[in-house]
């Protein structure tokens, strides 16, 4: 049995680029959909109810190491050897620091990677599927979720005061100008 862990997302470049995934070609997963959000770009609403601690999709994806990598834009952190290269709708499934769901994946040890949505909360029919990217201290950018307790930064909470010591030293305050955490 495969214990279970939180996998963050990954994120190297701060750009967008071009999606090389066709949205019509993308087979339908049951119980989401893939619209416009008022988060980010697009997003992924839920069709259906969801209790907590019910899986809400098993993702598809390519395993990709490290030095495979071209864009991660799109990628899970499985482990420090490993990533996966979302190739559904889970890929639009945007970040927000009031999740209702969450991704739990890892590698087994045959090879076989997988990881699959969970969510983290009950979810009502028609509410935006989004989870904690969680980013490593180096990949952190700012956030623009709306949730109420927004850190202003997508970034591992934990590694939240870190990073406001960072800014503290490049600008001279206390690296903090919102309530929300958000760069002064």
């Amino acid at each position: 049995m495969t214990a279970r862990r939180r996998v963050p997302a990954c994120q190297k470049h701060d750009f967008v680029i071009p999606l090389p995934y066709d949205l019509l070609r993308m087979p339908p997963i049951a119980g989401l959909r893939v619209v416009k959000s008022s988060i980010h770009g697009y997003g992924v609403v839920a069709t259906r109810d969801y209790r907590e601690g019910d899986p809400i999709a098993d993702v598809e994806g390519v395993p990709l190491r490290p030095d495979q990598i071209e864009n991660d834009d799109y990628c899970l952190w499985i482990n420090d050897d490993m990533y996966l290269d979302m190739v559904d709708q889970t890929r639009w499934i945007n970040h927000s620091c009031s999740p209702n769901a969450e991704i739990e994946g890892d590698q087994e040890p045959d090879g076989r990677v997988w990881a699959r949505v969970l969510a983290c909360r009950d979810i009502r029919a028609g509410e935006e599927i989004v989870y904690d990217y969680g980013f490593a201290l180096v990949h952190a950018m700012p956030c623009r979720c709306g949730a109420d307790n927004c850190r202003g930064w997508i970034i591992d909470p934990d590694e939240l005061p870190a990073l406001r010591a960072k800014l503290a030293g490049a600008n001279g305050t206390n690296g903090v100008g919102a309530s929300n955490g958000a760069p002064a």
